[in-house]
């Protein structure tokens, strides 16, 4: 059985599990500090890795801007001529005609900035969500004891979903009006610099909001996508365990919590709305007054002619094209701060860096593989529980080839061996070594690939049962995976299934029965060829048939492996060349069946028990 998680680092050290929780809160406080969007930078490289479309969206995104403002040129070129005495109708037809290529440049240049803008979001996103799960993978256990894998999979779904919404949409409006608005502001300066200087009057009074409550909005829009991601992290958490939480009669119960969570999530967003429709309704009235009293002056200089009636229509075509996109830019900025949000939450993710990982120079694991695996002196507790070690000077030798079965009470620390020795873990004292290659000199991914894992309830995968047998080694052809499902005694009831090895198992292979399913991961572990063996109560779930079953296919599997085997029923580790007693994390005996009965130590009461029962 495993055991339970978490324990020490060396003394005046933080444990993995406490420099995670330290490192998630101060991410916390920066994100509650920041006042900017300097979150939205981690987007740099993404973009540079698309330089040439982002090219060709700044191309079309400047000729559509500028198709748009020469509207207000041609406009003008209509109306300054219109009182014109013998106005000849050919002139202003071809006056028309300048609007209508203005117009079609206007339509052509739009769609394109619209396609490259947004293909150029769509694939920095899938970009970003690919390099984030990718990150995650390389996470170790101790990341997931401080975090759910609910609230992982909101970051990576809803979070990333606002950024793409910002990419996709936000950020080809925002950029338009910006560059509308700068344009328009170029020119109002040229058509009338004095009711240009009176609109520029306002603006500071239009951007104070913009400050004022976007501040506010990012810090509520972080707040609703926390309580979100508790809402996904409780679903998860009842989803995972529906068949108990039905066995119990605990589906109101779950329905109730997650209720309460998305109540909470909702609450939050209302606040980030209501706060963002009052920034931008302050920013419109402004804008639009400003404007409009601007536009009144513009009207009496008219009369008096001090400015001509083309000029003063391009003037009030220019002043609504600004007060639009500082309207516009005051909404998206909304989504701006929301995304900023986002991608803070996403680069905790990323930063997020596991406590094992390759030294700088990795010590080469030495070819061909032997199997010998030693531990000497190994102290370790989980992070989070350093009062609590689970192994306490613990030494074991396990010989290339040999078979060595480590049994003892739960908590005795047998799991935590496997956990070291697959390096979720590193021990705080002592080393775990492998081939004269000590662990911590050594690339996890060369150390792992030694080994091959069947667990109590090994997680199998949606797909066919030949894809959960390839899993264990990526390229299998048939005829290996045909070998390995041999060996593991699977042919049989995967020859009963309607398509054989090509079945769709479900999702988790539940439409297997426990024995199958147990079956099917001793052909995963099987092709792997590994020279490690590594069984943890593999048999210890399944009924007197199926074990039979399964233990027969364990002994194909340990020919030619050294293997380590868990087991709290010991008639399945009695054919062991050795038998390694735990206790309290310790080694406390050693020896074959017949030796530790004779011993009458902890062994012989265990399995007094055991068989005196049977």
């Amino acid at each position: 059985m495993a055991e339970p998680g978490p324990q020490a680092a060396a003394p005046g050290r933080p444990t993995e599990g406490q420099a995670l929780a330290q490192s998630l809160a101060e991410g916390a406080a920066r994100r509650d500090r920041s006042r900017n969007v300097h979150a939205l930078r981690r987007l740099g490289p993404f973009l540079v890795a698309h330089s040439g479309r982002a090219l060709a969206s700044l191309v079309f995104l400047l000729l559509s801007t500028g198709a748009t403002l020469g509207m207000s040129g041609a406009i003008r070129l209509v109306v300054d001529h219109l009182t014109d005495k013998g106005l000849d109708p050919a002139t202003v037809d071809q006056r028309f005609l300048v609007i209508g290529a203005v117009a079609a440049t206007l339509a052509v240049s739009t769609a394109l900035r619209f396609y490259f803008v947004t293909s150029l979001g769509e694939r920095v996103v899938a970009d970003l969500r690919k390099a984030t799960y990718g990150h995650i993978l390389t996470l170790d256990p101790a990341f997931f004891l401080q975090t759910r894998t609910g609230e992982v999979l909101s970051r990576l779904t809803t979070d990333i979903a606002i950024v793409e919404n910002l990419l996709a949409t936000s950020v080809s409006v925002a950029l338009r009006n910006l560059l509308t608005l700068i344009g328009a502001l170029i020119l109002l300066v040229f058509v009338s610099p004095q009711l240009t200087g009176l609109v520029l009057l306002t603006f500071p009074f239009v951007i104070a909001p913009l400050f004022l409550f976007g501040r506010q909005v990012r810090k509520l829009t972080t707040r609703a996508q926390d309580r979100f991601a508790d809402a996904v992290g409780s679903a998860g958490e009842s989803l995972d365990a529906l068949e108990t939480v039905q066995a119990f009669g605990r589906e109101r119960a779950a329905a109730d919590r997650f209720g309460a969570a998305v109540e909470q999530a909702f609450s939050a967003q209302l606040r980030r709305i209501s706060t963002r429709a009052a920034m931008t309704a302050a920013v419109i009235v402004l804008v639009f007054g400003g404007i409009v009293g601007v536009f009144w002056l513009g009207v009496h200089a008219g009369l008096r002619g001090e400015i001509s009636w083309g000029a003063l229509f391009q003037f009030a075509f220019l002043s609504v094209m600004a007060a639009g996109s500082v309207g516009a830019l005051g909404e998206t900025w909304g989504d701006v701060q929301k995304a900023s949000g986002a991608m803070e939450r996403v680069g905790e993710l990323l930063d997020a860096q596991p406590g094992v990982a390759p030294p700088a120079n990795p010590v080469a694991l030495p070819q061909p593989p032997r199997g010998e695996v030693a531990f000497e002196g190994v102290t370790f507790a989980y992070p989070g529980r350093p009062e609590l070690p689970a192994l306490k000077g613990f030494s074991l030798h396990v010989r290339p080839g040999e078979r060595v079965a480590l049994v003892g009470p739960s908590g005795a620390g047998k799991s935590t061996v496997f956990r070291l020795l697959l390096r979720f873990y590193d021990p705080q004292a002592g080393r775990v070594v492998v081939d004269g290659v000590t662990l911590t000199d050594a690339d996890p991914k060369e150390v792992r690939a030694r080994m091959a894992l069947v667990a109590q309830e090994s997680p199998l995968f949606s797909g066919s049962a030949a894809d959960n047998v390839r899993f264990g080694r990526e390229g299998a052809n048939d005829l290996d995976v045909q070998s390995a499902v041999r060996a593991a005694q699977a042919e049989g009831f995967l020859n009963a299934l309607p398509e054989g090895l090509a079945t769709q198992v479900g999702d988790r292979a539940r439409s297997l029965s426990g024995g199958q399913r147990q079956r099917l991961a001793i052909a995963r572990a099987l092709i792997r060829e590994a020279p490690i063996l590594l069984l943890d109560e593999a048999t210890s779930a399944l009924d007197a048939e199926n074990e039979h079953l399964v233990q027969r296919a364990l002994d194909e599997a340990m020919r030619g492996h050294t293997t380590l085997v868990i087991a709290h029923r010991l008639a399945t580790v009695l054919k062991a060349d050795r038998i390694v007693v735990m206790d309290d994390g310790r080694v406390v005996e050693e020896g074959t069946h017949n030796e530790l009965v004779a011993k009458n130590g902890l062994y012989a009461r265990l399995a007094a028990l055991q068989f005196e029962a049977a």
